[in-house]
């Protein structure tokens, strides 16, 4: 087999890049579309788009598996969507955050009345 030149070896290495780019854009949309039927499966409609977007974007910027561990590290809450969970807590008084004006380092320190 003859030498290929530089000019010949450029073309062929862009054109070997051009391929696989497409080949990856090609898996991209399939992994993505594979992973949008997962959701279908979901109960995501109890969550607004923009809170449903944040939480995958969030997960997708840490990892899963640091998503994940941080999510259970949360307690379990009610299967109630949170306006009936809103409507269902008592009634009470509740407390309010006021700030101190004598804090040193002049940030905010919360104050229960």
């Amino acid at each position: 087999m003859p030498k290929m030149t530089d000019r010949e070896r450029l073309a062929k290495i862009e054109a070997d890049q051009s391929a696989l780019a497409s080949e990856a854009e090609s898996v991209r949309r399939s992994l993505r579309a594979h992973y949008g039927k997962l959701v279908a499966d979901l109960p995501a409609e109890r969550l607004s788009d923009r809170d449903f977007r944040d939480v995958l974007m969030q997960a997708v910027r840490v990892g899963g598996g640091a998503a994940v561990a941080a999510l259970k590290a949360l307690p379990a809450g009610s299967d109630a969507p949170p306006e009936k969970r809103a409507a269902s807590e008592p009634e009470g008084p509740r407390r309010r955050k006021s700030v101190s004006p004598a804090t040193a380092d002049g940030g905010q320190e919360e104050v229960q009345p």
